[in-house]
């Protein structure tokens, strides 16, 4: 009898293990052998079609549209995603939207569909300002690289207002991504969405404003200044800027020639070493710029 018992916990303690190394959930539900299907037989393609029967039978339909899309996406199927999730999402809790809403941006962006991402992204906006965001939390669970960390609204807000700001920016609309890009540094300021901004102003050839702020992040004085990336692209955009500063143009507005400026400077090369050093340096070029008026 004992023998017995010992070899039942042992053998629930190999399922366990599996259920946590695997990720897979309890049962044999149609969810459950979807995501079986999905992270350990690793057959999208069988996944997707019992994530369609799980939904059909009403078993854990949020997390079933939401995974059977994630799949979609990596099979190159996002317009189907798209359409499944705008079909469907009436099925799913009031909790699981703002999730929804995410999975859909991020498939808007794999199809290339930019006004489909910025008025999303302004729906997002509006539902934080009337205070409907995280479902009334102040702030949410999220997670990265399989890690799990706490967002707040404000950090929210600057998420949302960047990446509005860089849907514009494919647009070409530099002036609205600008100012979406102000107002999201002014929440909450990092060196990503800084290099952002930098970007937008050289779009616009005001190269002296992107300087400045390009040196708050070479200076290390914003978040993320730090981490390799940034610091990699700061470098990259400010030789772009180098590159793209127009040189002074005070001789060529004269109309002279190369080899008539060279000879304006030998010549006061020659005034400098002959005459008197107590003539003040000032009077020769005034002198000089009276010359040119005559």
């Amino acid at each position: 009898m004992e023998g017995s018992v010992i070899k039942k916990s042992s053998k629930g303690k190999r399922d366990d293990l599996y259920h946590v190394i695997h990720k897979v959930p309890y049962g044999d539900s149609p969810y459950v052998k979807a995501k079986h299907a999905q992270l350990v037989e690793k057959d999208p393609e069988n996944a997707i079609v019992l994530f369609w029967k799980a939904i059909n039978a009403g078993d854990k339909v949020d997390s079933a549209l939401k995974d059977m899309a994630v799949v979609m996406k990596q099979l190159d199927r996002a317009e189907e995603a798209i359409e499944a999730i705008k079909s469907f999402r009436g099925l799913c809790s009031k909790h699981s939207q703002e999730s929804l809403d995410n999975v859909l941006l991020d498939l808007y962006k794999k199809c290339g569909k930019i006004d489909e991402q910025i008025e999303l992204l302004k729906r997002k906006l509006r539902l934080i300002y009337q205070g409907e965001a995280f479902n009334g939390r102040t702030t949410r669970t999220a997670r990265s690289h399989g890690k799990k960390f706490q967002v707040s609204i404000k950090q929210e807000t600057a998420r949302l207002l960047g990446n509005l700001g860089w849907a514009y920016m494919q647009k070409a609309n530099y002036m609205m991504a600008e100012v979406v890009f102000k107002k999201a540094q002014m929440i909450d300021a990092d060196a990503n969405k800084a290099c952002n901004l930098v970007l937008c102003l050289m779009r616009q050839s005001r190269y002296e404003e992107a300087y400045y702020i390009l040196e708050q992040v070479l200076h290390g004085k914003l978040a993320g200044s730090e981490e390799i990336k940034s610091r990699k692209r700061a470098e990259e955009l400010l030789e772009e800027l180098n590159a793209n500063i127009p040189q002074p143009q005070f001789m060529d507005s004269f109309g002279l020639d190369d080899d008539f400026v060279k000879g304006i400077d030998d010549l006061l090369n020659e005034w400098n070493t002959n005459r008197s050093r107590r003539l003040p340096i000032f009077e020769e070029i005034s002198s000089f710029r009276d010359q040119l008026a005559c």
